[in-house]
């Protein structure tokens, strides 16, 4: 990966050389501020722009100076410090989601939020989440590919917006505007955790009698819990990151403009695994048991290196026209380990140098790695002006995302060591889209009414998904597959895709749309929406939304909505196929998940997927009346009908006797999705910001948000051909409904007095449950068998600024500074062993890396 590193510097010093002679040229331009009342946004509506307070419904607008005011440098993250309703946890030992982690919006999935960049449908990425994290079985735009210093404002509409924009926009709609001033700015931040394990003990040793380690719980064989002698708090200073940024604008004729940006990201893992106390080799008194290193996962953030390019231009060709375009590339080449396969486990047994002893591949075990590779695609071109009195954009955009899998550190047993090799490309993903828009408003004056306008518009959707299938060690049965050997054929970790799992699908849609939008008075105003849209797989939806606005007293207003939206089931969610064959009695039986159009999901009673449907009614409250503060407050409540959820793992007689009976006998079990469960969310988010008038001690922004967010499974889907089965089970249930924050407060505080800048924001994060192993439905959160709470945590965050000189600043800060973990989890007994070494959940809302220390130098001139 590291050939990759050397052309992209290049481009880097290219723009840096370019940026230092265009800044002695060109005036700077202030980047945006952060959100206020008066913040005139575009998102929302396609005819009137309006401030965030007289917007009829709920947007939250975030600077792009308050993006870069951390010492994170994933734009996910730093949203998630800022926005109540958007949440981002950062799970571990989750595959391919490692690298590409998804973030959500009002609780709901992340595939029901909208992304824009500059107000065009920007792509999803190829990964679908399969692996018990938050989000599982959904896709989501990748907001980690767009550079923070490339963003000049985010835009966070909290309503459906269906009826304007079309699939996705459930929870609501993300558009990031990209910067387009002129200047140069750059910045250089390094950070690394400093960071005390919360209940995490250092190992110095292993109890033992003679030489025999003692075992503190029997578990039979290599199930045995030795007992370990433990330190203080385990110590971790890991996670280095570096983080270079540039970027530069420029004029282009008069009126024109040329924004270029450039980003390379360098960042180590964490790990924050304890120590293993499970017995590591064939005998419990092999000397090596009390040698060996006890911290053998890897559980934290994954390596990861990005290259990040941006590009934003327009130029002016007279007559009333602008000619605009925009792209980005970004490569990414993480890794991220697996569970560690100890010395004695089978999945580390050597067949082909016996078949009667016990022989390891790897003496002493070995952590398998899965690296993924990510490449991700955008471009756009468009022309809007005039024409004939209406506002016309015309507009293409194409976008790709695709990620390739690599195992390393592993072995396909059942080749045997001597004809398996130690890494292998397991295949990979592919997502394309290309949308065409064309648009058109227009303002009318009409006697009686304040003010009056129109838009009316169609699109053009082709998407396309891929399933490339992996080389033939990664995904194949080997001579030691078969009875009575029985090993794990495929590359450890992660099996390659097969040939059989291989897709390359398509499809299109076709969507008009209209909106009104009219000012009765001053202090009224409503807004209708209606969108038509059909598509070649699934048919046809209608959608359609009110909103309105009401100012009975100059500085209160009241608002509210009511909409129908729609989620399109991705091409992932219908042809996702990833299987393995295992020796059943003799027979290569083939298992895991299945696209709902093949004949083993068809005989147990898969249909086409159906369009996710809400019905989305919000109401709320703004007050304006003191001079520099905003306080907004909205309810919502988002029905969700036929939302698509991933099956259990349907087995057991009745599932073979069906399959029997269509002439399916090389499968037993499967997974597919359905429109499993009808859900209800429901919540208040209130917004503060204020800016506090001028007292002689420098410039104060006060900011402060609270989301209350409940998610309910009104009903359920069940399949006829199997009655009593169960369909979507308690732990994936209970994801849906209690796997986020129920509650979230932040709030911040801006201080500048030239030359010194002080921000601090806290977070606080409501409970979150980890599931246990109970599977009865009727049994309520945290009272089944290992279930547990996460409990409310807060989370603070630090930063001091000083401008050296005119246009360059330092800062030195620490994020979570008070070094905050999640609950610890519980070990042993009913809660597994697992526990021991994974200490804290990855359903922690914040992570679980804890305290990180970083400093920056930044220029902007």
């Amino acid at each position: 990966m590291f050939t990759r590193i050397s052309p992209f510097l290049a481009g880097i010093s290219l723009i840096a050389f370019a940026t230092s002679a265009a800044a002695q040229t060109v005036d700077p331009v202030p980047a945006a501020e952060e959100t206020s009342g008066e913040d005139i946004v575009v998102t929302g509506s396609r005819v009137a722009e309006r401030s965030v307070a007289d917007s009829p419904v709920p947007v939250d607008v975030i600077g792009g100076e308050a993006l870069t005011r951390s010492g994170a440098t994933e734009t996910n993250r730093v949203l998630r410090d800022l926005v109540p309703s958007f949440n981002f946890p950062q799970p571990s030992l989750v595959d391919g989601t490692d690298s590409q982690r998804p973030a959500t919006l009002r609780g709901l999935a992340p595939d029901q939020v909208l992304v824009l960049v500059n107000g065009k449908r920007r792509h999803q990425s190829a990964l679908l989440n399969l692996n018990g994290s938050v989000g599982r079985g959904s896709s989501a735009v990748d907001l980690n590919e767009i550079p923070a210093i490339a963003i000049d404002r985010v835009e966070i509409l909290r309503d459906g917006a269906s009826s304007l924009y079309g699939s996705d926009a459930i929870a609501g709609v993300i558009n990031l505007q990209l910067r387009r001033s002129e200047g140069v700015r750059a910045s250089v931040t390094y950070g690394k955790y400093l960071t005390s394990m919360d209940g995490v003990s250092d190992v110095t040793g292993v109890a033992n009698s003679g030489g025999i380690p003692t075992v503190l719980t029997p578990g039979g064989g290599a199930n045995d819990i030795l007992q370990l002698n433990t330190g203080g708090d385990r110590d971790r200073h890991d996670g280095d990151t570096l983080t270079l940024a540039t970027n530069f604008g420029l004029p282009v004729g008069a009126g024109g403009y040329l924004n270029l940006t450039a980003q390379f990201r360098d960042r180590d893992p964490t790990n924050r695994s304890g120590a293993d106390p499970r017995r590591q080799y064939l005998s419990v008194g092999d000397p090596r048991e009390l040698s060996i290193d006890r911290f053998t996962h890897r559980y934290g953030d994954g390596e990861a290196i990005d290259y990040n390019l941006f590009a934003n231009a327009g130029y002016e060709l007279g007559g009333g026209f602008e000619l605009y375009a925009f792209g980005s590339y970004g490569i990414r080449d993480a890794s991220g380990g697996g569970f560690y396969r100890r010395a004695n486990d089978v999945r580390n047994r050597d067949w082909s140098a016996s078949t009667t002893s016990f022989v390891p591949i790897y003496a002493d075990g070995y952590l398998p790695y899965i690296a993924t590779q990510v490449e991700d695609v955008s471009g756009a071109v468009g022309i809007r002006g005039d024409i004939g009195g209406f506002t016309g954009d015309l507009s293409v955009v194409y976008g790709s995302n695709q990620l390739d899998y690599k195992v390393t550190n592993s072995v396909n047993v059942s080749l045997g060591a001597a004809n398996s090799p130690r890494s292998f490309n397991a295949g990979g993903l592919r997502a394309g889209q290309t949308v065409v828009n064309l648009d058109l408003s227009r303002k009318f004056d009409f006697a009686g009414l304040q003010s009056f306008g129109i838009a009316f518009g169609g699109e053009y959707r082709n998407e396309n998904y891929k399933i490339v299938a992996g080389d033939v060690a990664s995904y194949i049965n080997g001579p030691f597959s078969a009875a009575p050997f029985n090993a794990a054929g495929g590359s450890q970790v992660f099996p390659g895709f097969r040939p059989n799992n291989a897709t390359d699908v398509s499809r299109s849609s076709w969507a008009g749309y209209a909106e009104a939008d009219a000012d009765v008075t001053d202090f009224f105003s409503v807004q209708l929406a209606g969108r038509y849209e059909h598509y070649s797989d699934f048919g046809d939806t209608w959608n359609g939304k009110i909103a309105a606005r009401l100012e009975p007293v100059e500085g209160i207003a009241i608002r509210g909505s009511a909409s129908t939206g729609f989620r399109a089931p991705s091409l992932a969610q219908q042809y996702f196929t990833a299987t393995s064959t295992v020796f059943t009695g003799g027979n290569l039986i083939e298992t895991g998940t299945f696209a709902v159009s093949d004949p083993v999901s068809r005989a147990l009673g898969a249909k086409d997927l159906e369009a996710e449907k809400s019905t989305n009614l919000g109401a709320g409250v703004v007050f304006s009346l003191v001079p520099g503060l905003t306080v907004t407050a909205d309810y919502y409540n988002i029905k969700i009908r036929d939302r698509v959820v991933l099956s259990e793992s349907l087995s057991g007689a009745a599932v073979v006797a069906l399959l029997t009976g269509a002439g399916i006998t090389n499968a037993t079990s499967a997974r597919f999705f359905v429109n499993g469960v009808d859900t209800r969310t429901q919540g208040v988010d209130v917004v503060a910001t204020y800016k506090v008038p001028e007292f002689g001690a420098g410039r104060f922004t006060l900011s402060a948000g609270y989301n209350h967010n409940q998610t309910k499974i009104t009903d359920r889907a069940s399949l006829p051909s199997l009655p009593g089965l169960i369909v979507f089970g308690r732990s994936e249930s209970l994801r849906l409904t209690d796997g986020q924050p129920r509650d979230k407060i932040n709030a911040s505080v801006d201080w500048d007095l030239d030359p010194v800048g002080l921000t601090v924001r806290t977070n606080r994060y409501g409970r979150v449950l980890s599931t246990g192993s109970s599977t009865d439905l009727a049994i309520p959160a945290g009272q089944g068998v290992a279930d547990y709470w996460l409990e409310p945590k807060w989370i603070t965050d630090v930063e001091l600024r000083f401008e050296a000189l005119p246009g360059v600043s330092l800062a030195v800060g620490a994020d979570n500074v008070f070094d905050v973990y999640p609950t610890k989890a519980p070990a042993g007994g009913v809660y597994g062993n697992n526990n021991y070494f994974l200490p804290y959940s990855s359903f922690s809302p914040f992570g679980f890396n804890g305290r990180f220390v970083y400093s920056r130098i930044a220029f902007d001139f």
